[in-house]
């Protein structure tokens, strides 16, 4: 490691740095002129898909990778209850702000509303029937059973906007909780509650928690359409006088009751900061001065109608349409913008920042996920935002002296496995992207891989820790992870072989031969741990020895050398070099046959406590997470490309549906969707940081992408149908290609990719 200890040394520490400022004009009517046919984007959105099964998404409003996600609590606890909502439940417990779309760990759920009826001071439950509740682009609305109300929500970037019409004769009532958490049972809790009532019509608070986000406040603001009359104040589960101005607790929560004039619905708007109270309400003011509900709501789907039609796609078939721009809908949720109006934000280092011309911070990188086909699909269909949030992870390296893995609410929670934000930045950099700091870059990637106890005492977050972990210590030393010594040896092992093959790459780009060549030598560390006798990846001791007993259908959640697989899911994970890695096996024969039984081989998993992420099987091919999600395409690469067209037909059509449980595992932050998205458009990038793209299966009979340089990448495929799902030949501009592979500069030349279909493989 020395090369990499001497490039830190010299290196000028960077402390503040400006996005470019990307001329960009609006391009809004070229977008809708692709769509010919005036198809309706819009109506082809069901925010239910992947509320039910495992998706973990939420059905409440929310704009364009929006800071509010206002939404219906259904489930507290548990592991489907990670977005606060299933769709097997019938009670609301409220309606919270803050949610996360399709992770794995629950959090959020911040400043919760229920609206009810009656004199009752326990703590309501709303029950309500599925016929009674409806969800779209722009807004949600329910009709309670057992309350006379009907709620009703849309959304701005930063508000929350209710709607509640009470029955006339009802007594109109209101919880307002702060205390409210999603996963106490996780250890999700409150350090603090504060509310202060500023006069009969606007309440101010705030909420700090302690859970998967170790230090996260939340400052709201808001106001009510009509005064209210304060019913009961608790205060750590007791009653408090309610003629005081400010209260402070760890747990609070309070009734409000209202006397409409003349039956008039309730509207209330709130508004969330994580900087202070100014922040939220200048949040409020300046983003919804207004109490017009449906003009919110009209701009909420006009804002998402402009960015769902970056993509206009051409086919008869009704639910393809529906499976597609709902993927599209979930794929713009996340990154989540984490700063307020005026500019300030809470950075990595906890302290408050202005932000510089044109950065926007945000937060929700679920990087080990969206990595593989969500952030590669942006760097197509949205570059200026992907400049932004390459740009955005360099920031939270300069705040938080780390590049983070899974940063939430300005928090490092060392979720997952090595350093993915280095496959973010080596694609957008191997794609020639304009506007990001290629040096600080190069410096950050470095610090990510690196291990010394130098850069680790000053460290005292021990989530923070986890992003510089043992596993880099062997590495850097030139060993293989020992399983006896350390957790999820393999997976670490082989995921960080194809982040130092990332690193190269940036390397490159930087004219540094030196770290490319040593990153390069890095990149093969992925042998270490391939058994030639068995053909799987496998852990091994500190010894050199292979871990016995060896049963690669065993996976074990919580302690295993796989991190939520096992042999069979990850001995395929180094896609960045793939024809390396396929003479491990000896012969390409050998290595085929191997696929073919990960396919066809039983899908039974051994182990009493099997990961649940190991959902959407086909043999042992686990399509419901992440690492499997580039299998298929192995075939193409060996040479038997119809192989991967029927799979990925498969996929497509048995694993993503228009029902609630129609997303086939966690959704994770637009990842499940963006595999939909870049497959049903008829190509896959195998190895994020390798600008090249393989042709696959395609679903459309036309698909039209308006890219930022106003150029249109246009793709038409020829005798599609369902029967038809072999590629026969590929032309790309009338050429016709001598392999099922093209490249990020045809996409960006605006170039027109034909693909003609046929009912027989074509060998």
């Amino acid at each position: 490691m020395n090369t990499i200890h001497h490039f830190l040394k010299n290196s000028i520490v960077i402390c503040l740095f400006s996005l470019c400022i990307l001329s960009c004009k609006d391009n809004t009517s070229q977008i809708e002129d692709l769509h010919k046919k005036s198809i309706d984007v819009l109506s082809y959105v069901d925010p239910f898909i992947g509320t039910g099964f495992h998706g973990h998404t939420f059905p409440g409003p929310v704009m364009p990778h929006g800071m509010v996600q206002l939404s219906p609590d259904t489930k507290l606890n548990g592991w489907d209850a990670s977005s606060g909502y299933h769709n097997d439940d019938a009670t609301i417990y409220g309606f919270s702000h803050t949610h996360l779309s399709g992770t794995g760990i629950g959090d959020m759920g911040d400043v919760l509303l229920l609206p009810f009826t009656g004199d009752s001071n326990k703590k309501p439950v709303a029950t309500f029937n599925k016929n009674n509740e409806h969800a779209q682009v722009g807004s949600y609305s329910v009709k309670f059973d057992n309350y006379k109300v009907e709620a009703k929500l849309t959304v701005t970037k930063r508000v929350g906007m209710h709607k509640y019409t009470y029955a006339k004769a009802a007594k109109k009532r209101l919880l307002l909780d702060i205390s409210h958490t999603l996963q106490r049972t996780w250890g999700h809790s409150n350090i603090a509650n504060e509310l202060e009532f500023v006069n009969d019509h606007t309440i101010r608070g705030l909420k700090h928690t302690k859970g998967w986000a170790n230090d996260h406040k939340v400052y709201f603001y808001a106001e009510f359409s009509s005064p209210f009359q304060i019913d009961n104040i608790n205060i750590d589960s007791k009653e408090s006088n309610t003629n005081k101005k400010t209260y402070k607790g760890t747990n609070i929560f309070s009734y409000l009751s209202f006397n409409t004039l003349n039956n008039r619905p309730l509207y209330i708007k709130v508004s969330i900061s994580s900087v202070d109270y100014a922040g939220a309400e200048k949040n409020m003011h300046v983003e919804l001065p207004h109490w017009d509900f449906d003009s919110v709501e009209e701009n909420a789907k006009t804002v998402w109608k402009k960015e769902l039609n970056r993509i206009a796609v051409s086919t008869t078939n009704q639910e393809t349409l529906t499976t597609f721009y709902t993927a599209m809908y979930h794929s713009m949720i996340a990154p989540m913008i984490h700063q307020d109006v005026d500019g300030r934000y809470r950075g990595m280092d906890k302290r408050i920042h202005q932000a510089a011309n044109n950065q926007t911070n945000y937060t929700v990188y679920s990087l080990w996920d969206t990595f593989r086909a969500l952030h590669p699909l942006m760097t197509i269909i949205d570059e200026p935002n992907t400049v932004k949030w390459v740009n955005n992870l360099l920031l939270k390296y300069n705040e938080g002296g780390l590049l983070p893995k899974w940063p939430l609410a300005s928090n490092y929670t060392g979720t997952m496995v090595g350093y993915p934000a280095v496959a973010n930045i080596a694609d957008a950099l191997t794609k020639n992207l304009n506007g990001i700091d290629k040096d600080l870059a190069l410096k950050a990637v470095l610090t990510s891989a690196s291990y010394s106890p130098e850069l680790l005492e000053p460290i005292k977050e021990p989530r923070k820790k986890r992003l510089m972990t043992l596993h880099n210590k062997f590495i850097n030393d030139g060993k293989h992870i020992p399983s006896d010594k350390i957790e999820a040896s393999v997976t670490y092992g082989l995921e960080n072989a194809y982040y130092d093959w990332c690193i190269a790459q940036i390397a490159k780009h930087n004219n540094n031969t030196a770290i490319a060549e040593e990153f390069e030598k890095r990149a093969l560390n992925y042998t270490h741990y391939f058994d030639t006798e068995t053909g799987f990846m496998r852990g091994k001791n500190e010894d050199g020895s292979w871990v016995i007993p060896f049963n690669p259908k065993y996976s074990n959640h919580e302690k295993s050398d796989y991190v939520e697989g096992n042999a069979w899911q990850w001995t395929w994970f180094v896609p960045h070099d793939v024809k390396g890695f396929s003479k491990l096996f000896g012969t390409r024969e050998t290595f085929i046959a191997k696929l073919d039984t990960l396919f066809t081989t039983s899908s039974k998993i051994d182990g009493d406590n099997a990961s649940g992420d190991i959902t959407g099987l086909i043999g042992q091919y686990a399509h419901g997470n992440e690492p499997s999600h580039h299998i298929s395409y192995l075939y193409t690469y060996a040479g038997q490309p119809w192989k991967t067209q029927e799979l990925v037909d498969q996929i497509l059509k048995e694993f993503y549906t228009t029902k609630p449980d129609g997303i086939i595992g966690n959704e994770d932050c637009g990842q499940m969707s963006a595999w939909y998205i870049m497959n049903a458009m008829g190509f896959y990038q195998v190895a994020p940081g390798n600008p090249t793209y393989v042709i696959g299966r395609p679903l459309f009979d036309e698909v039209k992408i308006l890219l930022a340089n106003n150029k249109t990448f246009t793709i038409i495929t020829k005798n599609n149908s369902s029967e038809n799902k072999y590629v026969q030949q590929a032309f790309l501009n009338g050429k016709k290609l001598d392999s099922l592979f093209f490249t990020h500069n045809n996409i960006k030349a605006g170039s027109t990719l034909t693909i003609e279909m046929g009912n027989y493989p074509k060998k």
